[in-house]
C-alpha cells in the first residue's frame, strides 16, 4: 500500500463518497437558505443567526464523528473488528448523553442566545422562531455524527453518502411543503423550514444507528452502554472539544463584527444577510475540500493503529498534494459564478452585488484551505488533539482582536473576510505544517 498509484486509489475509495456526502450536509443549510430567502431578507438574516446557534452547539461535538473515527480505526488496523464497534457503540451513548441536555439548552435559551448578536428587531423575531424549532433536532444530529464516525472507521463511506442524499432531498421537499404550505399542510414560513430539516435528520439519524447496530451484533459488541467507555470517549474528546471551540469561536467573533459593522449603516439587514450567505457556501467548500481530511482521519487511524508509520508519512504527502489541487479547482469555479450566485438565493439586488467581492476573496483563500483540511484530518487521526487544541487557542488570539479592530475601524465586509482569510486561515496553516514536519504525532498502535 505504500506505492503513490495505490496510496491514490485508497485516498479516492474513501474520499469520492465522503466528498459526496459532505457536499450533501452543508445542503441542509443551503436549501434552508434558497427556500427562506425568498420569505425576506429578515427572514435570510434571522436563519443565518439561528443558524450559525446550531452550527455552533453541532461543531462543539464533531469529536462525536472525529474522534471516533480515528479510534475505530486504529482498532480496525490492529485487527480489532469487535472492539472497534464497542467503542463505535460507546460513541453513540456519548452522542445521546450530550444531545437531550443540548436540546433543552438551545430550545429554552433561544429568546437570549439570539439576543447575544445584537441584531435589528425585524431579524429576531425570525431567528429566535427558527431556532425554538431546530433545537428538537440537535440530539439527532449528534447521532448522525456519531454514528458516520464509526462507518468512517470501519473504512465504509458509502453508507454514509447514501443516508445523506436521501435525506437532504427529504429535507427540501419538506421545506417546500411546510415552509409554503401544500394541500392539507398549512404555510409555517420559518418555522416550516426548521421543522422541516427537524423531520429529515431524525430518520438520517435512526439509518445511520439501526447499520451500526447490525453490524454490532453480528460482531458480538454488546449494546448496552459501557460506562467506562463512555467517559473514556468523552475524557478523549476534550482536546477535540477545545479546538473545535476556538474554530467556532473565530466564526462567532467574525459575524459579531459582521453585525457591529452593520449596525451603523441605513440596511443593517444586508450585510448580514450578505455575510450569511457568503459563510454558507464557504461552509459548502469546506466540507468538500474536507473529504480528503475524512480519508486522512480513517487511513492514518488504520496505518497507525497497524504499526506503519511510513505508510503514514507516504499518504499525508499524496493528501496535501490534493488538498492544493482541489483548492486551486474550488477556488476558480467559486470566483468564475461569484457574479451569479447571489441570485440563487435571494431577490435582494444589494445582498447579491454586496457578495461578489466577498466571494472573490474567499476564493483566494481556497487553496490554503484545502492544505489546513488535510493537515487537520491527518492530525486528527493519529489522535494528536492535545496539539490541535493548543494551536486552535494560539490562532484564536491573534484572530480576535484585529477583526474586531478592523471593524471598529469601519471596514466593509470584503475587509472583514480579507481579515478572516489572511490571519485566521493563515494561522492555522503555519501551525498544522510544523506540526505535520515533526515526528511528535506518529505515534503507532492500538
Amino acid at each position: 500500500m505504500n506505492g503513490p498509484r495505490a496510496l491514490d486509489r485508497e485516498i479516492a475509495r474513501l474520499a469520492f463518497p465522503a466528498f459526496l456526502a459532505l457536499v450533501a450536509e452543508p445542503l441542509f443549510l443551503l436549501g434552508d437558505a434558497a427556500v427562506v430567502g425568498h420569505l425576506g431578507t429578515p427572514e435570510l438574516a434571522g436563519l443565518g443567526i439561528a443558524g450559525t446557534v446550531v452550527t455552533t452547539v453541532v461543531g462543539l461535538c464533531i469529536f462525536l464523528a472525529y474522534g471516533t473515527t480515528a479510534g475505530v480505526a486504529r482498532q480496525i488496523g490492529a485487527g480489532h473488528r469487535d472492539a472497534a464497534l464497542a467503542q463505535g457503540l460507546d460513541g453513540l451513548w456519548l452522542a445521546v448523553l450530550i444531545g437531550l441536555p443540548a436540546t433543552l439548552v438551545t430550545g429554552l435559551g433561544a429568546d437570549p442566545l439570539v439576543a447575544v448578536f445584537g441584531a435589528s428587531p425585524d431579524v429576531v423575531e425570525p431567528a429566535t422562531t427558527y431556532l425554538r424549532v431546530a433545537a428538537l433536532g440537535l440530539t439527532p444530529l449528534l447521532l448522525i455524527l456519531a454514528g458516520t464516525g464509526v462507518l468512517r472507521g470501519l473504512q465504509d463511506t458509502r453508507t454514509p453518502l447514501v443516508v445523506a442524499v436521501v435525506g437532504n432531498i427529504a429535507n427540501l421537499l419538506l421545506n417546500l411543503v411546510l415552509v409554503y404550505g401544500a394541500g392539507p399542510a398549512p404555510r409555517l414560513g420559518i418555522a416550516g423550514s426548521a421543522l422541516g430539516s427537524v423531520l429529515a435528520q431524525s430518520a438520517m439519524a435512526v439509518a445511520l444507528v439501526l447499520v451500526v447496530v447490525r453490524s454490532a451484533r453480528r460482531e458480538g459488541a454488546a449494546l448496552r452502554p459501557h460506562l467506562g467507555g463512555v467517559r473514556a470517549a468523552a475524557r478523549a474528546g476534550v482536546p477535540l472539544i477545545v479546538r473545535t471551540l476556538t474554530l467556532r469561536a473565530s466564526l462567532l467573533v467574525t459575524t459579531y463584527a459582521v453585525v457591529l459593522t452593520a449596525s451603523g449603516s441605513s440596511s443593517a439587514a444586508v450585510p448580514v444577510a450578505t455575510h450569511q450567505l457568503a459563510m454558507t457556501l464557504w461552509g459548502f467548500l469546506a466540507y468538500v475540500l474536507d473529504a480528503i481530511a475524512i480519508a486522512a482521519q480513517a487511513i492514518t487511524g488504520r496505518f497507525l493503529g497497524a504499526g506503519d508509520v511510513a505508510a503514514t508519512r507516504a499518504v499525508t504527502g499524496r493528501m496535501v498534494g490534493w488538498g492544493i489541487l482541489s483548492g486551486v479547482v474550488t477556488g476558480l469555479l467559486l470566483a468564475a459564478t461569484s457574479p451569479w450566485l447571489g441570485a440563487l438565493f435571494t431577490p435582494d439586488a444589494g445582498v447579491r452585488d454586496a457578495l461578489v467581492p466577498v466571494l472573490v476573496v474567499a476564493a483566494l483563500a481556497q487553496p490554503v484551505a484545502g492544505v489546513v483540511f488535510v493537515l487537520d484530518g491527518v492530525l486528527i487521526g493519529a489522535g494528536d488533539g492535545r496539539y490541535l487544541a493548543r494551536a486552535g487557542v494560539a490562532v484564536l488570539a491573534g484572530y480576535a482582536p484585529l477583526v474586531l479592530l478592523t471593524s471598529a475601524l469601519g471596514a466593509g465586509l470584503p475587509w472583514l473576510w480579507t481579515v478572516f482569510c489572511v490571519v485566521f486561515m493563515g494561522g492555522r496553516l503555519v501551525t498544522l505544517v510544523r506540526r505535520a514536519r515533526s515526528d511528535a504525532w506518529l505515534v503507532p498502535g492500538a
